[in-house]
């Protein structure tokens, strides 16, 4: 017989793979072993050693508890009557016991012999698609049990597929207490009313805007998806999906640089970098990741380079500009006057940025593109436009509000002079009106080979799967040529407003496709939220701090083309219900205050509100029309958009 081996002198061999074998000997770790635990209980007795392994490495934690270090004394593992033993469970190896503790596989394997040595007809399995469940319970696990594990610890604590018991923080480490911390960071957004809640959605791609909560039979509809024309459930990309992914696998597998640079993201850029009339792209993983990174890039390598930016940019754009470490200068929203005092200011060898949106997407205003342009000529600076709430949504081919300002010149294909080629640097997104998820840059080919080669957040992160890049193209590709879902989901975005000014609600004003509802309270708006799901089953998320300032809380609506004239009939009744039961300000009473948010404003502060669309740009029957019409070759007609039958037949069989 082998003779016995120190179980600690054992562990410190392990000192390579361990910080905390490492930094302990072997006589502190005999000595901890017979030290009980500072958290011990007649219920869950143990020492000192399985107690710091406990915190500090989470394989040793699961390995002593198993093993003679986690009694007062290193001695053999007691008994466990709490389940049926197997033969297998008594053949411990003469290795194991040596070592103290055991190996992946030895662990691998008793797990595997208690998840099948439980006497139970039908084991629930570790993972269930929420999506494979029934809507009641009958043959099924219901909702909330699909993620329920089936594997226990012998301490009670569930485990992960190894049977490693699953880490547990606790606050036996001296020093700062980062529990109470994170704990008085969460106490400061409950008291301020600024915590977030999410809300389980699942939108349903036969049934949208419908979707189910986290009971499948519990449907709702969905007023606030950023899925503004539901390409998402659209056969178009659904098609595309499907075959990429059956060729390509689901993953890029890695880096644009190691393994992730296909044929799919090549030809994405290519249509991205077509659909702005600029010579190239660069897809990202998201457009948030898209201004962080081109943004701080150029910031940083620009020598001396001096940022100006509105005062209502996005929190992405925000980020990159201080991690750029660039000069900023803020600018009053949508303010050209403010922003050429600031450029003047500056000497005009001096390299300047000016950071701004198309459409700010929680108020729906939109930024003075043609202005802004002309200012960036005069004084020397380049143009940063975040046309991510746009896309899709605005221009006879769906590129934004900068196509959308010469219509019937890009309609022909564009020109040299329009203001869709004066904007330097464009970023959009491919997570919204496009229905996937990404986002990208277009530019000069030198600008967008430069982002590619400094960006860190482009470098090092994973690409988006082939199947993601081959959707995204498709629906780019579909709403370059069709123009009847931008077209329709204008018309539903005017109803609304409509019909919810006339009863007072309080729609800030915009000429764009956002529908927000001035709530001016987070704790009132989160009311709101909630009574509409509950009691209305319609979902409309809040809008609180830090994404508006505090005292402009509210609510978002986005009508889809795909919302029926029942459904907007029916969300028009509940809000008006819910503004009666809160007791929320309707448009007279902010006006009673003065006025806030453009809602309720003196005459004489009113501002005049233009739509983005003409009612000829609405009658435009197609993209061919379109032409014909910017042509002189045809007139609009009032006939309105019919819906092609081809597109109506794919959809209708995603339905059945």
């Amino acid at each position: 017989m082998l003779p016995a081996v120190d179980p600690c002198t054992a562990l410190k061999r392990f000192s390579g793979v361990c910080p905390f074998l490492r930094s302990t000997s072997a006589t502190s770790l005999r000595s901890f072993s017979t030290q009980p635990a500072l958290a011990s209980t007649s219920v869950r007795p143990g020492n000192r050693l399985a107690e710091l392994a406990g915190t500090q490495c989470p394989l040793m934690s699961a390995a002593l508890a198993r093993r003679a270090l986690a009694a007062p004394a290193i001695a053999a593992p007691a008994p466990n009557h709490s389940r049926p033993k197997s033969t297998l469970a008594a053949r411990k190896s003469d290795a194991a016991v040596a070592r103290g503790y055991a190996s992946i596989a030895e662990v691998h394997q008793d797990a595997l012999r208690k998840a099948t040595a439980a006497a139970s007809p039908k084991p629930a399995p570790a993972f269930v698609n929420p999506a494979s469940l029934s809507s009641d319970k009958s043959g099924a696990l219901a909702a909330d049990e699909a993620h329920a594990p089936n594997e226990v610890h012998s301490e009670g604590r569930p485990t992960c597929a190894l049977g490693f018991a699953k880490h547990r923080i606790t606050s036996f480490r001296p020093g700062f207490d980062y529990e109470a911390f994170y704990g008085s960071e969460l106490d400061k957004k409950h008291q301020d009313k600024s915590y977030r809640y999410f809300n389980n959605v699942n939108r349903l791609a036969a049934k949208y805007p419908v979707a189910h909560t986290a009971n499948k039979a519990d449907e709702v509809t969905v007023h606030c998806s950023n899925d503004y024309l539901g390409m998402g459930r659209h056969p178009v990309t659904l098609q595309a999906i499907h075959e990429t992914l059956d060729t390509y696998g689901a993953g890029a597998g890695g880096t644009r640089n190691i393994a992730g640079n296909g044929a799919m993201h090549l030809a994405l850029e290519a249509e991205l970098a077509s659909l702005h009339y600029k010579p190239a792209a660069l897809v990202f993983s998201s457009c948030y990741v898209a201004n962080v990174e081109t943004l701080s890039t150029l910031g940083s390598k620009l020598p001396g380079c001096v940022i100006l930016s509105d005062e209502m940019n996005h929190a992405s754009m925000i980020q990159g500009i201080r991690h750029s470490r660039a000069q900023k200068m803020i600018f009053k929203h949508n303010d050209v006057a403010d922003l050429e005092r600031k450029l003047a200011s500056l000497p005009l060898e001096t390299p300047k940025i000016i950071a701004f949106e198309s459409v700010y997407s929680m108020s729906g205003t939109v930024g003075p593109i043609k202005e802004i342009c002309d200012l960036a000529e005069k004084y020397g600076a380049i143009t940063f436009l975040d046309e991510v709430h746009a896309v899709g949504m605005y221009g006879p081919t769906g590129a934004g509000v900068a196509e959308h300002l010469d219509f019937d010149l890009n309609a022909r294909g564009g020109a040299a002079g329009s203001v869709a080629d004066r904007v330097d640097i464009i970023t959009g997104t491919l997570g919204k009106a496009y229905g996937v998820v990404g986002g990208y840059i277009a530019g000069s080919e030198r600008f967008v080979d430069m982002v590619r080669s400094y960006a860190p957040g482009f470098i090092f992160t994973t690409s988006i799967p082939p199947s993601t890049a081959a959707g995204a193209r498709a629906a780019i590709a579909y709403q370059k040529e069709h123009l009847g879902d931008r077209q329709m989901q204008q018309r539903n975005v005017a109803r609304v407003k409509r019909d919810l000014e006339a009863i007072g609600i309080p729609v800030i004003p915009n000429p764009s496709h956002i529908v927000p509802l001035l709530v001016g309270n987070a704790e009132l708006a989160k009311q709101a939220s909630d009574l509409l799901l509950t009691k209305h089953k319609l979902y409309i998320q809040s809008i609180n701090f830090p994404t508006v300032s505090r005292g402009d809380e509210r609510l978002r609506i986005t009508p889809s083309p795909l919302h029926s004239d029942a459904q907007l009939a029916t969300l028009v009744a509940a809000l008006d219900s819910v503004w009666d039961e809160l007791g929320l300000k309707r448009t007279a009473a902010w006006a009673a205050e003065g006025g806030r948010c453009g809602v309720g404003m003196p005459e004489g502060e009113r501002k005049d509100v233009v739509n983005l669309w003409t009612d000829e740009q609405l009658a435009l029957r197609d993209l061919e029309h379109a032409r014909d019409v910017a042509a002189g070759k045809a007139a609009p007609d009032q006939a309105g958009w019919v819906a092609s039958p081809v597109v109506e037949a794919a959809t209708a069989a995603v339905a059945a």
